[in-house]
């Protein structure tokens, strides 16, 4: 058997939506929908030539239960022999959705795929069992409580990293204000333009109002306010909503090919896999999993640190990147240039392939050529994925 290699064809994704805000209205099929006809349309493929379509949510209830990518698959307009299957890695879900994607190209399962992610968090908001200060117990049966009562939501456990790498308040203030700042410079320099795909504020009205950007960047950052914010999960605390990624909405999708299928159809190969690794490590801090997945990501792929680019690491939390940058020595202009999750939102399962568009985007805009991206996920996984632009 021949060996193929996996590559990304194209990316896009929506501007994403404030929680109540321009995606509001959008059903989280149509979204991401929406979002899988804009990737075929651009990239010029037959829809009825694409083998599987993979698409990561978290929040599988209500109006995103029951397979909600093969009902995008549908709402795309795509023909009913192309099959969907939703997956759920908690926040890592898009980024895993392009693992599998690739994995199946990989192996000869695939000749073209669809890589994606989806979430409405106005359509369906968080269960209260995440929410500050919850209990977790009615997510777990008996025996897992009696072993696991130590097991807790993120945001408490966003604590306990910061007091374990010993990030203060001031750092994490400071991280997010940055990822505001680089967020609304890329914005205006239009370094999201390309891959943001055209939607209207009403999903009935495709005449209607656009949305032109990502709607959680703030314009100006006012520090003494953010340095008044109270923290949010502990008395004597680090985490404000203001150093927290924001609840939002939002879809992304990437085009997954064999890289000599996409030549023989006139399509043109960006980027290729150098790895693609998960993590498991403890459930009661939760975020420390992106720094073996990461020592993992570069063992397979033969890198060192710097070697690497370009790196997004997910802002859950601005403590995530810091610790990630305290531990791995990663420069202050090759982390999250263009701003993050803090800043542009955090749509759960979407923001994997978010993410891993913006960065094949900024790695060919910047003429760079590795980028490394890393996701942590709730209860002690991770995500990380190498690539290189072609």
């Amino acid at each position: 058997m021949k060996q193929r290699e996996a590559v990304i064809v194209d990316a896009v994704r929506t501007p994403v939506g404030k929680r109540g805000g321009a995606l509001s209205a959008w059903h989280p099929a149509d979204l991401l929908g929406h979002t899988l006809r804009a990737l075929v349309d651009r990239s010029g493929i037959d829809a009825g030539d694409v083998d599987d379509v993979i698409a990561g949510c978290v929040l599988q209830h209500e109006q995103q239960s029951s397979n909600i990518a093969r009902h995008a698959v549908l709402s795309a307009g795509f023909p009913e022999s192309v099959p969907a299957v939703t997956v759920d890695r908690q926040c890592g879900s898009g980024q895993q959705a392009v693992s599998f994607a690739a994995q199946g190209v990989m192996a000869g399962s695939y000749d073209l795929a669809i890589a994606a992610g989806v979430e409405s968090m106005s359509q369906v908001p968080m269960p209260a069992a995440f929410r500050p200060g919850a209990d977790l117990g009615p997510q777990y049966g008996p025996l897992e409580l009696e072993r696991r009562p130590d097991l807790m939501a993120q945001g408490p456990s966003s604590e306990l990293m910061n007091s374990r790498f010993g990030i203060s308040r001031e750092a994490l203030d400071a991280f997010s204000a940055r990822s505001h700042e680089r967020a609304l410079a890329a914005t205006r320099d239009g370094r999201f333009a390309d891959q943001l795909v055209p939607i209207t504020r009403d999903p009935h009205d495709p005449d209607g109002e656009r949305i032109p950007a990502d709607e959680g960047i703030r314009e100006h950052v006012d520090a003494a306010k953010m340095a008044g914010l109270a923290p949010v999960f502990a008395a004597d605390g680090r985490t404000t909503a203001a150093n927290s990624s924001q609840l939002s909405d939002g879809a992304a999708a990437l085009l997954i090919a064999d890289r000599e299928v996409a030549l023989e159809r006139g399509l043109r190969p960006r980027a290729r896999f150098r790895a693609m690794t998960v993590a498991g490590a403890d459930p009661v801090i939760q975020f420390t999993a992106i720094l073996e997945s990461t020592r993992k990501a570069l063992k397979v792929s033969g890198l060192e640190v710097e070697d690497i680019d370009l790196f997004e690491v997910n802002e859950a939390f601005a403590g995530v990147p810091l610790m990630f940058q305290q531990e791995f020595g990663v420069p202050d202009d090759k982390l999250n240039v263009n701003g993050g999750s803090v800043a542009i939102g955090h749509p759960l399962g979407s923001t994997g392939a978010r993410m891993l568009t913006d960065l094949l985007h900024e790695l060919e805009r910047s003429g760079k050529r590795i980028g490394l991206q890393t996701i942590c996920e709730a209860h002690g996984t991770a995500n990380t994925t190498i690539i290189e632009r072609i």
